[in-house]
């Protein structure tokens, strides 16, 4: 993915808290199936897998994953759903896909009895975005005049980039060509991350006074589990008969 700033790896489908990013599923993305033809409603079997469980909950995604299908589906398990859509999809009415004759900064609205469709121009090309959490027209007093529906997508669309974010900047990967070994090093630091999460949720006043809360952490449990197999390793062995 060229515009990446890891323009080659592999893929990984993530479902992540919106606040902490605190990774709450992964899946690794292994290719094309045995038939050798393209999987068919990728995004809709990826959000289901990746969300199971998460009931009572909001996703918000891309317009790679979303559909009206989908929103559906996630709505059977309780679980609502915010997300832009592709222009080229089936469900979006004419009406929210024309842009000729309106103004910048205007909205246009579709109603059903689960989703709620919004179209928004901020200069000439519109947005369209999907919601079964939101079932009004409403908007905030704002200069750019963005309904409440694109205010909820940009504030919450963000945790798999941070994840991506932080588990680079405090990493313990290193150089390999053993695909196996670049999973078994995401795993270690996603899991670390994970729980320095839940760390600082159970002690909130720990080094509160710190910047560098995360290095430390890293740093003591890397010293433990050394002590850990240190002590393993300098066990006898059992005797065998």
């Amino acid at each position: 993915m060229p515009s990446k700033p890891a323009k080659y790896g592999i893929k990984i489908w993530v479902a992540c808290d919106a606040q902490s990013s605190y990774a709450w599923k992964m899946q690794v993305y292994t290719g094309k199936t045995t038939s050798g033809g393209p999987e068919k409603n990728q995004g809709m079997r990826v959000v289901l897998d990746v969300t199971d469980g998460l009931g009572g909950h909001n996703v918000t995604c891309d317009n790679f994953l979303i559909s009206y299908e989908l929103s559906k589906q996630l709505l059977k398990r309780k679980i609502t759903m915010v997300g832009t859509v592709r222009k080229n999809k089936p469900e979006l009415p004419p009406e929210l896909l024309a842009t000729r004759g309106r103004e910048a900064l205007s909205s246009k609205f579709a109603f059903t009895p689960t989703p709620t469709l919004v179209s928004y121009i901020p200069k000439r090309k519109n947005v369209d975005l999907l919601s079964t959490l939101h079932e009004m027209a409403e908007k905030r007093d704002r200069e750019d005049r963005k309904p409440a529906i694109i205010l909820y997508y940009n504030h919450n669309k963000g945790s798999v980039d941070n994840l991506d974010k932080v588990t680079g900047t405090y990493s313990c990967r290193r150089m390999t060509a053993r695909w196996p070994l670049v999973i078994f090093h995401n795993i270690i630091d996603v899991s670390s991350y994970n729980a320095f999460v839940t760390w600082n949720k159970i002690n909130p006043t720990w080094m509160s006074d710190k910047q560098n809360k995360r290095r430390v952490l890293l740093e003591q449990l890397g010293k433990a589990l050394g002590t850990t197999e240190s002590v393993c390793s300098a066990q006898p062995p059992s005797p065998s008969w």
